[in-house]
């Protein structure tokens, strides 16, 4: 058997047109394939009239992260993250941060294999309490994710989805059966910017969100990168805080962070820090209990509050923690008021670290 029929799976959300070519149900998308051709996520593909994924076990590399970093705040703070990626993505955002993975057109950037079992062992060895499908989205490398998320599982570790949330009903309710838990990157709050700076829709999203908080106990946060001119008004940050609020609840942590000039926004300039703040006391004047600001160096914007009397319940400086002022139970020492999360009886101390792994050396 030839690589590339060795990384080749069938895949499920598809059907046949009338006209031969073939449609990928998988996200709203929807790309109509003739036999060999690839959809715009480039690893999936028409292939004997049906779709495949091309990529299945191969990755761009592994790295052990904070977990703030992907980023959660909730969701065992402090705890170390084996994270990982593939090639391609469903979006064609113009201001993409992670374009030499996300928008690669080669399979070279694949320049590691493995099964799902050899990375939740690794996981396990390495002392990652998650392992993270992240750089590029996991909606895309669907059937891999789900299978890793099975192995992880066998061994008690938690699986994270970074994510646009641009997927269809049915694989989205089949996908976050595994997950445990999941940030979405919320682009913007306007149809407009989805269709001309992301090439896509922004209502398939909002119903990701929706079904996520309201139809699984997947724990959700949100993630919106904030571009100059863009995304960032008043109006539009307004607008999206208190449907959050509305649709979501008040414990849905959000994060704003800042925008760096690449890919194809290489004019454009860079958030500045007074910008995050601006955006982080809009969502908590209209109701959200957890706003943080993010690619920037903020004590005040990184760090928990408890949102009943105001006290400092996690310190952050960066991705390291300091202050913890929860008790085993998730509950404000001080005041006693819940923070919702997923909390561990103590945080984890594996502080700012970023450390590349070779999968080949774990899991045998």
């Amino acid at each position: 058997m030839n690589d590339a029929a060795r990384h080749t799976v069938k895949t499920e959300y598809w059907h046949l047109l009338q006209d031969g070519r073939v449609q990928c149900d998988l996200c709203p998308r929807y790309c109509k394939l003739h036999e060999g051709q690839r959809g715009l996520c480039f690893i999936r593909a028409c292939e004997q009239a049906q779709i495949v994924l091309t990529s299945y076990g191969r990755s761009s590399g592994f790295c052990i992260d904070p977990i703030e970093k992907k980023p959660l705040n909730h969701f065992l703070p402090g705890t170390p993250v084996l994270s990982f990626g593939t090639a391609g993505c469903n979006l064609a955002c113009k201001f993409c941060q992670n374009w030499d993975m996300s928008k690669s057109r080669e399979m070279d950037t694949l320049a590691d294999e493995a099964a799902p079992e050899t990375i939740a062992s690794a996981a396990a060895e390495l002392g990652c309490r998650s392992v993270a499908f992240t750089y590029n989205d996991p909606v895309i490398f669907h059937e891999y994710a789900i299978d890793v998320s099975r192995a992880c599982r066998a061994k008690g570790i938690k699986t994270i989805a970074v994510t646009a949330g641009y997927v269809c009903a049915e694989p989205r309710e089949a996908f976050y059966q595994h997950m445990d838990a999941v940030n979405v990157d919320l682009k913007a709050f306007s149809e407009h910017f989805y269709r001309t700076q992301c090439g896509a829709q922004l209502a398939p999203v909002l119903e990701t969100l929706r079904y996520i908080k309201h139809h699984t106990d997947v724990w959700l946060e949100i993630t919106t990168l904030l571009i100059p001119g863009e995304n960032d008004s008043d109006e539009a940050l307004n607008e999206m805080t208190r449907w959050v609020v509305e649709e979501l609840g008040s414990d849905v942590p959000l994060h704003f962070t800042a925008f760096h000039p690449d890919w194809k926004m290489l004019d454009t300039p860079p958030t500045d820090a007074a910008s995050l703040t601006r955006a982080r006391n809009i969502a908590l004047a209209n109701g959200v209990r957890y706003a943080y600001t993010g690619n920037v160096h903020d004590d005040a914007g990184g760090s928990t509050y408890c949102h009943q009397c105001g006290k400092k319940l996690i310190g952050r400086d960066w991705y390291t923690l300091g202050e913890w002022n929860l008790d085993p139970h998730g509950n404000c020492t001080y005041c006693g008021a819940s923070c919702t999360g997923v909390f561990d009886e103590f945080p984890g101390d594996w502080g700012s670290r970023r450390q590349p792994v070779q999968l080949k050396d774990y899991g045998k």
